[in-house]
């Protein structure tokens, strides 16, 4: 089943929403065809990134309670969903400009949803700058591309005006908020849903699937 993502990188509800989307696969059987798309929540943001605690204090007005209640939110909704979140009082969030061009030169390679995965896990599992280029070559190294091709690619200007027309084109299309789910090139859901959302979304397509053929 096609599924496409439009999610960020430094998006924590996009790791969950898509760890949450493969178990019910798993448990309901469904062999899923996923394509990741490009999403920007910090444009913006230096290439030191921004302590996460004050930036979402800036941006949306979150107390330091309101923060460690999510963070303790997504951890427990990650580790149910198989995914480990790693937060700390030094956890930033970074600029995911390079990190979604390296995401778009692994596709002609076949290695996209590796990279993606990758990417994730080190933004939230491991604590690293996602947009260092020397980390995004150390990742694609780690998902069977060749690192040195990889960091001329991020040297380079590659792929960034493909990166902008995608970004243009999924804002065009009046997504504004990540995850956004698109199953089978017409079914939209946002946010991460939970496991048990997933399962029933799953086997109603693949009953409508079975219904129309």
């Amino acid at each position: 089943m096609r599924v496409d993502i439009v999610s960020d990188v430094v998006c924590p509800w996009c790791a969950v929403g898509y760890y949450q989307l493969a178990t019910a696969a798993r448990e309901t059987g469904t062999d899923l065809e996923v394509h990741w798309h490009p999403f920007q929540l910090n444009p913006h943001v230096g290439p030191e990134g921004e302590n996460l605690r004050d930036h979402l204090a800036l941006k949306y007005g979150t107390t330091p309670e309101q923060s460690d209640a999510a963070r303790d939110r997504l951890t427990a909704l990650g580790a149910e969903a198989g995914f480990t979140f790693n937060f700390n009082e030094d956890t930033r969030t970074w600029n995911t400009f390079d990190a979604h061009r390296l995401i778009g030169w692994a596709e002609l390679s076949g290695r996209q949803h590796e990279t993606k995965l990758a990417l994730l896990k080190a933004n939230f599992t491991d604590n690293r700058n996602v947009s260092d280029r020397e980390v995004l070559t150390e990742i694609a190294g780690s998902v069977g591309l060749d690192g040195k091709e990889a960091r001329a690619m991020l040297d380079s200007e590659a792929y960034g005006a493909e990166l902008q027309a995608a970004l243009e084109f999924w804002r065009g299309r009046g997504i504004s908020g990540v995850p956004s789910m698109i199953f089978l090139g017409r079914h939209l859901v946002t946010g991460a849903q939970g496991i048990e959302t997933y399962r029933s979304i799953l086997d109603q397509l693949t009953a409508m699937a079975k219904e129309a053929s």
